[in-house]
C-alpha cells in the first residue's frame, strides 16, 4: 500500500526539499524522492571526477558507483547532515583508487623503467571543503529569483561572460539597468550565502 501511495504522490519534490525529508521518503521506497536527491547532488558528485581530471567515461562510472553505494548504505547513514561529506569522500576515494590503478597499469605497460609524474590530485580533505562550498553556492543560486539566476549565470558562470548588451536583450531589460540589477542580485546572493555560513 505504501508503494502505491508513493507512486501516486502528488507532492512536488525538488532540490529545495530538505535532505531529511528526501532520505526519509527514500527509505520508504519513494522513487520521486530518490530522483530528487540525485538531482540535488548530481553536480556535487560529478565535480569530484572533474577535479581529479578523469576521462568522461571514468567519471560516469564513478558517478554511478557513488549513487549505487549510497542506495545500499542509506539505512546506515547516521547523520543526514553528513550526506554531502559522505558523497564527496566516497567519490574522492573512488577517484583516487582509480588513478592509482591507472598509474600502476601505465608503469607495467612501460616495464616500470619510466618515472611516473607526481600525482597532482587534490587531497580528500581539501576536496571535501572545496566541493561542499561549491554545492552551497549552487543551492544559494537556486534560491535567487529566476531573473537573478539567469543574470548571474550569464555574467559570472559562462566563458567568456556575455556582454551587457546581449544579457539585456535576452532578459528584455535596458542595457543601463544591468549594472544596478546585477548589484541587487549579488547583494541577495551574499545574504543567502551568509545564511548558509559560506
Amino acid at each position: 500500500m505504501r508503494e502505491i501511495r508513493n507512486f501516486f504522490s502528488t507532492e512536488r519534490l525538488s532540490r529545495s526539499t530538505p535532505d531529511e525529508e528526501l532520505i526519509k521518503r527514500c527509505l520508504e521506497s519513494d522513487e520521486a524522492a530518490w530522483n530528487a536527491l540525485v538531482d540535488k547532488y548530481k553536480d556535487l558528485v560529478w565535480s569530484v571526477p572533474v577535479k581529479y581530471h578523469l576521462a568522461a567515461e571514468d567519471g560516469a562510472d564513478i558517478f554511478q558507483e557513488v549513487w549505487t553505494d549510497l542506495y545500499s548504505e542509506l539505512k546506515r547513514l547516521r547523520h543526514v547532515g553528513a550526506l554531502r561529506s559522505w558523497l564527496v569522500t566516497t567519490a574522492s576515494h573512488k577517484c583516487y583508487h582509480l588513478k592509482m590503478r591507472q598509474q600502476a597499469m601505465r608503469r607495467i605497460g612501460v616495464g616500470g623503467t619510466e618515472r611516473e609524474p607526481a600525482d597532482e590530485s587534490p587531497s580528500v580533505a581539501f576536496l571535501t571543503v572545496e566541493t561542499e562550498r561549491e554545492q552551497i553556492l549552487r543551492e544559494a543560486l537556486q534560491d535567487l529569483p529566476s531573473r537573478c539566476q539567469e543574470l548571474v549565470k550569464m555574467l559570472f558562470f559562462e566563458e567568456p561572460s556575455r556582454p551587457y548588451e546581449e544579457v539585456a536583450r535576452q532578459l528584455g531589460l535596458a542595457v543601463g539597468s544591468i549594472g544596478f540589477i546585477r548589484g541587487r542580485c549579488l547583494k541577495k546572493l551574499r545574504r543567502l550565502l551568509a545564511e548558509r555560513d559560506f
